[in-house]
């Protein structure tokens, strides 16, 4: 069989099914009767365009189609699921010098840390979310505290325990 056959093939199985290694691939190729070592399959591979994938391998033009392609989403409508989240999940919130600590209950960190990345605060450096605790670390102590000021305003919780830097 010529070149251009195995090459066909080797679009077709990728095309068709999931191949995670080129063992696997050179193993479907010998079972539908191609004699060829690895180097060629490789050299195949590489001329083919080929790509790697945690889902296998993925042909030309067909990449899109297994990598999420993220939308645009207006900051107003991430501010406003952010807000939401805040009101919802949020059961504390505390800077502590230019760290904010923000408590949720189990498993809400997750998505409210996320609605941070998405909208970071102003001087925010950076999040981290675990299962219940949220930290968020600033530049400045005062950005740290107005942060938590404005995060336990909008989930109406008490004055009482106010953010200190």
């Amino acid at each position: 069989m010529n070149i251009h056959a195995r090459r066909e093939e080797i679009i077709r199985i990728v095309r068709e099914g999931t191949v995670h290694s080129q063992d696997e691939l050179l193993a479907l190729l010998r079972k539908k009767g191609f004699k060829l070592t690895q180097p060629t399959l490789s050299r195949d591979i590489r001329e083919l365009g080929l790509a790697k994938t945690p889902a296998g391998y993925v042909a030309p033009g067909d990449l899109a189609s297994v990598t999420p392609i993220t939308t645009f989403t207006p900051i107003e409508v991430r501010q406003e699921r952010l807000e939401h989240l805040m009101k919802g999940s949020i059961k504390f919130a505390e800077a502590a010098g230019n760290v904010v600590v923000i408590k949720t209950p189990p498993a809400a960190a997750q998505p409210v840390a996320s609605a941070l990345d998405a909208t970071p605060p102003e001087d925010a450096l950076g999040t981290v979310g675990g299962d219940d605790t949220i930290f968020v670390a600033f530049r400045h102590a005062g950005a740290a505290t107005a942060f938590a000021r404005n995060v336990q305003q909008i989930a109406g919780l008490s004055t009482r325990r106010s953010a200190r830097a």
